[in-house]
């Protein structure tokens, strides 16, 4: 499996890093220097509905295939070799920073992180590891995924989603035990979401130090927040993780599109947001770059049905000098490859 990938060795990283990208489409959408078309990359495009990663999933459990540097690399990299995308996103989970605080971690049909927060006396038990030495092979994965082709992203969770992890497992979208918390006791909560960022951090740093040219901050149940919530739970630890590394920095959760105004104060260079409103009608409210914004489940529709909405979103920011086309979220199971395929070389034939 190394020898298809880009390194053949740790000790060639470092000049291979410093080849210049041969497509910059990402880098300039983000720098607002937009000069054609608008690249195009999708989250989590590398996984789940690729007939190859399916293969692989049938020999290797979850765990295995986040923490095996090689086989991470390799499906980073299928979607540039695939579908031709304009950025690579590492392919591992928000959730893997609980084990640089003393969790134990696995994987069925999600994360399964032992054993979960009840009480403020466990938070301030928490320790914080070296993420370097926990987390290593998924800054090896990085190393062998960055490539001089196109853009690797690197990202980690937003601080309030991976809390709600920790605190309580999925039955549904409403996150009880972790608003209920966070209601009867802040100041225990806030120094959770302090330990979280500061691994966070760590993180992000150890994936910009090995080859990321991009992160990107997933804060997925942020949209459970009232705006309150939100500017105290969300923008100050958005603003750290922001500023801990050098490159450029894109914010993502659901509900953005109705806070856009206020993201701007953590100074992101782009906000991706969902498909609740239509993206054009978000660039009176933000000079930023915006990244977004199709429902992940057109890619069930016919195919021309594909092909036509796109060329809509298109024609709705043409010549917007800082636009990225993406989903308004995740690429779900069984989404059809055709239909991601379609969409993909409907933007790159602009």
């Amino acid at each position: 499996v190394i020898d298809r990938l880009w390194y053949k060795s740790l000790e060639s990283e470092s000049i291979y890093r410093c080849r210049p990208l041969k497509n910059r489409l990402l880098v300039d959408a983000l720098a607002g220097k937009n000069r054609e078309r608008p690249p195009i990359w999708l989250m989590r495009q590398a996984g789940r509905y690729m007939p190859s990663y399916q293969k692989l999933r049938q020999k290797y459990p979850l765990r295995d295939l986040f923490f095996t540097p090689a086989l991470a690399a390799e499906i980073t990299q299928m979607p540039i070799q695939q579908l031709g995308v304009d950025a690579a996103i590492l392919f591992s989970d928000i959730t893997v920073i609980a084990v640089a605080l003393g969790f134990t971690l696995d994987f069925s049909e999600g994360p399964h992180i032992t054993p979960l927060l009840q009480t403020a006396e466990q938070v301030d038990r928490l320790p914080i590891l070296n993420v370097k030495e926990v987390l290593a092979p998924i800054g090896q994965t990085v190393a062998l995924a960055a490539g001089h082709e196109v853009p690797l992203i690197g990202f980690c969770g937003g601080p309030f989603t991976v809390a709600s992890y920790l605190i309580e497992k999925r039955t549904g979208n409403d996150l009880p035990l972790t608003k209920r918390w966070l209601y009867q006791d802040p100041s225990s909560f806030h120094r959770l979401l302090d330990k979280i960022t500061t691994v966070s951090c760590d993180y992000l740093r150890m994936q910009v130090e090995k080859g990321a040219s991009v992160i990107q901050i997933f804060d997925s149940w942020a949209h459970v927040l009232t705006d309150e919530q939100f500017k105290t739970v969300c923008l100050p630890y958005w603003t750290k993780l922001l500023s801990c590394v050098s490159v450029p920095g894109i914010v993502f959760g659901r509900g953005n599109c109705f806070r856009v105004r206020q993201i701007g104060s953590c100074k992101p260079s782009a906000i991706s947001v969902d498909w609740s409103l239509p993206i054009a009608s978000l660039r009176e409210k933000t000079p930023l770059p915006l990244q977004g914004n199709l429902d992940p489940d057109l890619l069930f529709a016919p195919i021309e049905i594909v092909r036509k909405t796109t060329q809509q979103l298109l024609h709705s920011m043409q010549g917007d000098r800082g636009f990225i086309v993406n989903l308004g979220h995740g690429i779900k199971p069984g989404t059809p490859m055709d239909a991601v395929r379609c969409l993909v070389d409907t933007v790159k034939g602009l």
